[in-house]
């Protein structure tokens, strides 16, 4: 082996690196990194796990039995998003549009792994200054996890009685340490017992604050767009037999296949998952007419399809050079019914579909036959992804023929940025205060990184993450929204923001537009009289100039 990396080395004067700890892709995806990586600095974050519940009601969290083993917000969010997408009971997911799902699912490993490695030291500080010195750690956390509960009670009262009881801990502590009630070597444990823990707490909070400032830079590094790389070594495998690298690999395979399925699912007024609520909707919908021929030349909806998925490749380009459209994503989707209140989602199988995405000669059928009564439907989109990955904008066109009346139907979807919650940067900690003698005069005082009930918080949850069960039962858990998609889970709408809200309403015209002249130019083509078809055609050309944005979905009784 000596000899091989030997010969690699000198061949092109290039040197071959093959240990397991190589760096992960950032983003694989390009025009998508502020919304991948927003979403993966969540990983990183320290503060409280109810901010979650903000950004997403309909996140779920298992209260604590005690509040001293409760979870922050970056040790939840890794902890939920690395079993729900590489666990072994994982169900189905929502393609993540306008991200790079397989990144974010890296940087919750790369953190969890972090402190992986800061609760093993903290371990080692438990056993040798908790585990001999036991009696003394269970006082110290039982006067810590009432402080913690009083701390999160209201009024004036719960503050006083949170002092009076750090108060009284303290003067029993003194009191042990200067008059045990024991002699000889039971007076010597005592003194122990007491200082020993306190001691301790002094290395895990060196052992916290080195973690804590490796987390916050990974955090703002994401957010300034650093280029923050994730570290997995454990996905790499170390021999034939390494059964967990060969179960992660297997979850990122089926993470992919799942991200590039054309097939999409219609959860009623929640719109289609992952591409958000439909907010507009425009019909084109005449009787079909021979224009001076005995009949019309046979054609099928697939035809009309074809047409405008041409036409709609040319959106790019226009008769001016005024930049414009980027390259639209153009492509078939086959849109499932859901119910409204579905939990989790089942791609169909069989002969006809491969890795999770329709083939071409089964979307051609559904096109063409499938457009009355039960099944699925087939529908041509074309997608903006923009503000890089914060908007994606899609519009959805269905072509339909029952007895004489073609029907052309466009309708917008819309999905926003990510909630405001994580793209947030970490603030310094620090504070300003009056200088002592030119009081007139301020100046920054650098806090510590870590709070003293964090360091207890952290060395008393540090054991139990080697039993995940125990953990789970005495500090809660956090569940997930489902159907769970990593992005449109905490996705804004984006009609709060002024220019992403007239992107998406400056997009539907030109593609309306390209829609109707490729169906028209297929009519002429096999006889049909155009001309009702033409007057409609402008009549919604003109009527989608003044839309606005609606919940097209949402019907009055």
């Amino acid at each position: 082996m000596g000899a091989l990396v030997s010969t690699l080395s000198g061949f092109s004067g290039v040197e071959f690196d093959f240990s397991p700890g190589a760096q992960v892709p950032l983003i694989g995806t390009d025009g998508q990194t502020a919304a991948t990586q927003a979403l993966s600095s969540a990983a990183y974050r320290d503060g409280p796990v109810d901010e979650l519940l903000k950004a997403n009601p309909e996140t779920t969290l298992t209260r604590p039995k005690l509040s001293i083993f409760e979870p922050n917000l970056g040790e939840a969010f890794a902890r939920a998003v690395q079993l729900r997408m590489l666990g072994g009971a994982r169900k189905e997911t929502v393609q993540s549009f306008g991200t790079d799902p397989q990144t974010i699912v890296e940087h919750c490993l790369a953190a969890n792994r972090i402190r992986q490695a800061r609760d093993v030291r903290l371990t080692v500080v438990m056993g040798i200054c908790g585990l001999l010195f036991l009696p003394g750690v269970l006082v110290w956390l039982i006067a810590f996890q009432l402080r913690r509960s009083l701390a999160k009670a209201e009024g004036a009262r719960a503050g006083a009685l949170s002092g009076l009881m750090s108060t009284l801990v303290g003067l029993g502590a003194l009191l042990l340490i200067w008059r045990p009630p024991l002699h000889g070597l039971g007076a010597e444990y005592l003194r122990a017992m007491m200082v020993l823990p306190v001691v301790g707490w002094v290395i895990a909070r060196r052992i916290c604050e080195h973690t804590a400032a490796d987390l916050r830079e990974r955090w703002a590094g994401l957010l300034s767009g650093a280029g923050v790389g994730a570290q997995i070594p454990e996905a790499v495998p170390q021999h034939p037999n390494d059964e967990r690298a060969e179960r992660i690999r297997q979850s990122f395979i089926a993470l992919a296949s799942e991200q590039n399925s054309n097939i999409v699912f219609y959860a009623g007024p929640k719109g289609i998952l992952g591409m958000g609520p439909r907010w507009g909707s425009w019909q084109l919908a005449e009787e079909l007419v021979p224009r001076g021929i005995p009949e019309i030349h046979p054609f099928r909806s697939w035809d009309v399809i074809k047409a405008i998925q041409a036409k709609l490749a040319q959106l790019e380009r226009g008769p001016l050079h005024t930049g414009g459209f980027p390259k639209p994503l153009i492509r078939h989707w086959v849109v499932a019914p859901l119910g409204e209140s579905a939990t989790e989602i089942s791609r169909p199988t069989g002969a006809e579909i491969e890795a999770f995405t329709v083939k071409d000669f089964e979307l051609q059928r559904i096109c063409n036959e499938q457009q009355f009564g039960s099944g699925n439907r087939h529908y041509l989109g074309v997608q903006f992804v923009l503000w890089d990955g914060q908007l994606v904008i899609t519009l959805l066109i269905t072509v339909t023929v029952l007895h004489a009346t073609l029907r052309i139907e466009v309708t917008g979807h819309a999905l926003g940025p990510v909630h405001s919650l994580f793209t947030t940067k970490p603030t310094p900690k620090e504070k300003e205060v009056s200088k002592s003698v030119k009081f007139w005069e301020t100046k920054k005082v650098q806090l510590p990184l870590v709070e003293p009930s964090e360091v207890v918080r952290l060395a008393a949850r540090a054991p139990l993450t080697w039993f995940p069960p125990i953990m789970d039962f005495f500090g809660g858990t956090l569940t997930l929204p489902e159907p769970f998609g990593l992005r449109s889970a905490w996705a804004d709408k984006p009609w709060k923001h002024r220019f992403m809200s007239d992107d998406a309403l400056r997009a539907a015209t030109p593609v309306l537009r390209a829609v109707h002249a490729a169906a028209l130019s297929v009519l002429e083509e096999n006889g049909a009289d155009t001309e009702h078809f033409g007057t409609r055609s402008l009549f919604l050309s003109n009527l989608v100039q003044g839309v606005e944005p609606r919940q097209a979905d949402v019907y009055e009784a």
